[in-house]
């Protein structure tokens, strides 16, 4: 027979899938050479494969971190006696079949059989019901996680399983796919056995909604009612009202035929994507409320009942839009009874790795490229009606990226892998239709060329200036990409680029991202907006292109579809978005992974749910969250912040150059005083004052002129949080001038602090949504302090302390947050910045320095005391408004 690596691989999988033994090297050899010569495989592509499936196998995971309310009875550990996992054994083989690392396999048993645990036993006869919420990462897995919950709930006893998806058919399709794979084992259409039903028999469990279909009353009403089930029945439904009136009927009428009040039989409700539509919010109040309504009544139908709420952020909206503390712990979707918090793989890209400085170290291997070009052409900010006359230049590259990204994975062999570009660029229907068929009408010429000229010699080749064009591409971004020769790629193009579908995605479209399951890989460029967030994969997702004025945590973690696992081509990946988009993804990434470690900080104190809701609800980075949720009802409105272990830090400063001069004179006065109290030390090339008396600060601050778009510097509530503290644990303060070490030519000094100071060099941020003249915007990250500043001002043994806590609570995490050394902190730190800002030439923007501020808090022995802001809602307005203008390809039926 003819070598065929794909098929000698599966081969391979699938004996490692049925061993019951951890694959070693060893072990993997063996059963590699045991299959050597009926694939005919040289010994070159047997290394090739063993290597492959070591390095799979060599992935790891962290168990899961938990919070639980106090007095729950365990059940699991006595009750596993009495439980046959046929469902967790079969999904266990095909999930390492599929490729899935045996170790994150282990994982992924201990963390579902925690939260099995955590939910009820389903033999207990008494009423009962559990709330709880798993927190995973975006295209991280949380879908095998429910899956893998949700076999062992049907080993357990569990007998309705109904799965929420999200608000769109194609995300329903996906996830009914997914389960009719991993739980059912049988196509649901065709009642073909597939994924985890080739791997050992199970009593079939039923389903009343298939790819094609969701819920239908008319068709479940001739099933087997629920009063004779013997195997579990799975429904899995949009997040619709009417698909859930209809699920809500049903069940109504089945209580109703077999004359009881309630259900009897134990139920489990996965919702996914549990932050968006399930909250009972006041925006949007009648179809949220519904759906929210609907699926509180769907859970009162049953007397044994638990719910789970999956998703991606800590940001959840559960945590934050009651309006008060009570209010949030008294809803019944909020997960009093337990929170988990799930890692991802090692081999999981997610925000930390893609947006970390790490990443930008070398120009070569940097995945983000930013968008300089759209304003003119296709500006992030624009209307319904907007014509889409001709694609930028930036764009243009993007596929032609692709085009040579896929080539180079053809070259490593990766021909029958999927590949993906995602062009998010317009919320509008219209837009992106255009969008649409401006990239066909580019992508012509581009094939018309590699079908005459690609097979020319090499030389001839690049005179034909589309196939000139992509070695140009080449050489910028894949010239030292594992030593890849442009002849290799000049001659797979043909085969690439008759691949390359363009499709558009969205409610209105009648294209779908079919993944074809042939032999031959499916290549497409998505052009959509929302349709293409939430949820939704894209399989081999090479390059993106993402130009989008969203500012919030939620909606920008979730279109961030280029989270994820991309085994073998990591390093072709590509993405394009503006810097300012960088900017805000890299404050959201620092934010939610302060929270992630703060819940196994809270695990180790042995905190509630409740306690990490309020964590959530208080913390800095819920305030656009919660403003967002307030528009209307109000110019003002109040919003309280813990601010312990936390640093807050005047990031948009005022342009006017009369109030520069105030605030610079100010941070003179402050110096001149600390002067007077402590002699100074030059600490980084920048001036430390220690052991400064509280009322020294507090004349800075009251005297220093803050700009009302930073919200967390606003002045009063700052003065009365430490005022109330002045006599106590923030009577004495650390003082920091951070300064450069070395100046050049372009360097700014300044000596007006009585000490001279190397001024740290900023770019002008940018703001593509408002345009508010009044802002000076330090960068485009949302903070201007340097990492490491926290630390500055303890001792080494305390630093080290704080690391070494951190490392034992998330086990593998490379990097720390600033947050953990203000833990350990025991005087507050104000620094004071003094910054040289360029405009986008390089060149100053003044001659004299902006002064800003940052305080960093220690922990409060004060646990009750929150800073409280007046929050005016004119500057979120400004910058909110799109977000309250959801996109209008949301599905309503």
């Amino acid at each position: 027979m003819d070598f065929d690596f794909s098929d000698f691989e599966e081969v391979v999988n699938f004996m490692i899938a049925t061993s019951e033994e951890l694959p070693t090297r060893d072990s993997i050899r063996e059963i590699v050479y045991r299959f050597k010569s009926i694939y005919k495989a040289t010994d070159d592509q047997c290394l090739q494969l063993i290597n492959k499936m070591e390095a799979r196998h060599n992935v790891t995971m962290n168990i899961s971190a938990v919070l639980k309310e106090a007095g729950f009875e365990k059940w699991l550990d006595s009750a596993k006696s009495n439980i046959e996992p046929h469902y967790w054994d079969r999904y266990k083989k095909y999930t390492n079949a599929t490729g899935l690392s045996t170790q994150v396999v282990l994982t992924l048993d201990k963390d579902t059989d925690r939260i099995l645990g955590l939910l009820e036993n389903p033999t207990k006869q008494a009423k009962w019901n559990r709330r709880g919420m798993v927190i995973g990462h975006v295209q991280s897995g949380k879908t095998a996680n429910y899956t893998g919950l949700i076999c062992k709930a049907a080993d357990a006893g569990y007998k309705v399983i109904i799965v929420i998806a999200g608000i769109h058919n194609v995300l329903r399709e996906q996830t009914q796919k997914r389960l009719d794979h991993g739980f059912l084992g049988f196509d649901s259409v065709t009642r073909e056995v597939i994924g985890a039903g080739r791997f050992g028999p199970a009593g079939r469990p039923n389903s009343l909604t298939n790819v094609l279909r969701d819920f239908d009353k008319s068709i479940a009403d001739v099933t087997v009612p629920l009063s004779n089930l013997k195997n579990p029945i799975l429904f899995v439904i949009k997040k619709n009202h009417n698909t859930l009136q209809n699920l809500l009927n049903w069940f109504g009428q089945q209580k109703m035929n077999s004359g009881i009040t309630k259900v009897n039989e134990p139920m489990l409700l996965i919702d996914d994507e549990a932050d968006n539509a399930s909250i009972n919010i006041k925006r949007e109040q009648d179809d949220i409320s519904k759906i929210n309504g609907q699926i509180r009544k769907l859970l009162e139908m049953f007397s044994r009942s638990c719910y789970i709420g999956y998703t991606a952020t800590p940001f959840a909206n559960i945590f934050i839009h009651p309006d008060s503390d009570d209010e949030m712990c008294g809803d019944d979707l909020f997960p009093k009874n337990f929170i988990v918090s799930l890692d991802p793989p090692s081999n999981y890209v997610g925000p930390g790795k893609i947006f970390s400085s790490d990443e930008h170290t070398d120009i070569g291997t940097k995945k983000i490229r930013y968008i300089l070009d759209n304003e003119d052409l296709l500006p992030v900010k624009h209307k319904k009606e907007f014509s889409v006359e001709e694609l930028p230049g930036s764009l243009k590259k993007a596929v032609r990226t692709f085009v040579i990204a896929q080539a180079i994975r053809h070259v490593r062999g990766q021909v029958d892998e999927h590949s993906s570009m995602l062009v998010n660029a317009s919320r509008f229907v219209d837009v992106q239709r255009q969008l649409d068929f401006k990239l066909r009408e580019f992508i012509e010429p581009i094939e018309h060329s590699i079908k005459v000229s690609a097979s020319l010699p090499e030389e001839d080749a690049l005179k034909d200036p589309e196939i000139a064009a992509l070695y140009r591409v080449f050489e910028e971004f894949y010239m030292d990409t594992g030593g890849v020769k442009w002849s290799e790629i000049q001659s797979r193009l043909y085969q690439v680029i008759t691949l390359i579908r363009v499709k558009v995605i969205n409610s209105k479209s009648p294209d779908a991202l079919e993944y074809s399951s042939s032999k031959r890989g499916t290549s497409v460029i998505a052009v959509g907006g929302i349709s293409l967030s939430r949820g939704l994969t894209l399989e081999g997702l090479l390059v993106s292109y993402f130009s989008r004025n969203s500012i919030m945590y939620d909606t920008l973690m979730q279109m961030g579809r280029w989270f994820g696992y991309r085994n073998e081509y990591e390093d072709l990946c590509r993405i394009w978005m503006t810097e300012e988009a960088e900017g805000w993804y890299t404050h959201i990434s620092e934010s939610i992974e302060e929270l992630r470690a703060e819940v196994r900080h809270m695990e180790a104190l042995g905190a509630t749910p409740k306690d990490f809701g309020l964590k959530v609800k208080t913390h800095p980075g819920s305030l656009m969250i919660t403003a967002r949720d307030k528009l209307g009802a109000g110019k003002t409105f109040l919003w309280s912040a813990d601010l312990q272990a936390q640093r807050v830090e005047t990031w948009i400063l005022h342009r006017d150059h009369s109030i520069r001069e105030l605030n610079y004179t100010a941070a003179q006065i402050l110096a001149k005083r600390a002067f007077k109290q402590s002699i100074g030390d030059d600490t980084n090339g920048g001036m430390l004052f220690t052991n400064i008396s509280s009322d020294i600060v507090l004349e800075f601050l009251r005297s220093f002129n803050n700009h009302p778009a930073c919200t967390l510097t606003e002045i009063e509530p700052i003065v009365e949080y430490i005022d109330k503290r002045s006599n106590g644990e923030l009577s004495l303060w650390d003082v920091y001038f951070p300064g450069l070490k070395h100046k050049n030519e372009k360097s700014l000094v300044d000596s007006g602090m009585g000490f001279e100071i190397i001024c740290q060099r900023r770019s002008e941020g940018k703001n593509s949504i408002s345009h508010i003249e009044s802002e000076l915007r330090i960068g485009n990250k949302w903070r201007m302090s340097s990492r490491g500043i926290d630390k500055v001002g303890l001792p080494l043994e305390k630093i080290r302390f704080a690391e070494e806590q951190y490392k034992k609570e998330n086990p593998g995490k490379p990097n720390f947050p600033d947050n953990i050394y203000n833990r350990v902190r025991e005087r507050p730190l104000l620094a004071i910045h003094l910054f040289a800002i360029e405009d986008n030439n390089g060149n100053l923007i003044s001659k004299k320095p902006y002064a800003a501020w940052g305080i960093s808090f220690p922990t409060s022995k004060i646990k009750s005391e929150l800073v409280e802001y007046r929050v005016n809602t004119t500057w979120m307005q400004q910058n909110l408004l799109d977000e309250i203008d959801d996109e209008e390809d949301i599905e309503n039926d």
